[in-house]
């Protein structure tokens, strides 16, 4: 089982512009061709998180059948501190506080499987400081934002960091990071 920060980044470093859309993402020449890695990916997925903003926009965006038809019923835990609307028939549980358990709950329901850490960068960040990020897969996309969302606003060195391939979807360039955890940085 590893735990995978998958995701997609403008060229200047930023998940969701300064009003948190992705529709930037999606209006990409060539973003159909860089999906299609998906659904190799989400087979080997047994659970996954997001934040509440990553959720928030999901909900507000796509439809219930859209979320069914991307995700089926893989669990996923959405962090949160406020109440926000159930996607109907999403296999969703909405949590609070540190990663380390949450951690544990989702390795459980993802038995071999991935857990997939979807967004935002900053729960992303949480898992790495706590040594559970063990991959940054990140799609650079040709666009710059100037501002929004930081991929991971942490600092993380390159001494934790290994690239362990590189891929070309169209004009998407996919970059995989194996990380180590902070005890072994040196």
């Amino acid at each position: 089982m590893t735990t995978q920060y998958y995701t997609a980044t403008s060229l200047d470093g930023y998940l969701a512009d300064s009003d948190n859309s992705l529709t930037w993402l999606f209006e990409v020449e060539g973003a159909d061709e860089a999906e299609t890695g998906i659904a190799g990916f989400l087979a080997q997925v047994g659970a996954m998180c997001m934040g509440a903003t990553t959720y928030e926009w999901i909900a507000a965006n796509e439809s219930p059948e859209s979320w069914h038809r991307n995700y089926g019923d893989l669990p996923c835990w959405v962090f949160t501190h406020r109440d926000l609307p159930v996607i109907p028939g999403a296999n969703v549980r909405f949590v609070a506080g540190g990663v380390e358990p949450v951690h544990r709950e989702m390795a459980d329901a993802a038995a071999e499987r991935n857990i997939w850490i979807m967004g935002g960068g900053d729960l992303a960040g949480q898992f790495a400081d706590a040594g559970l990020l063990d991959d940054v897969v990140v799609s650079v996309v040709p666009v710059t934002l100037g501002a929004g969302a930081p991929l991971l606003p942490r600092r993380i060195l390159s001494s934790r960091m290994r690239l362990v391939g590189i891929t070309q979807a169209g004009q998407f360039a996919e970059l995989h990071y194996r990380l180590s955890s902070p005890a072994e940085q040196g």
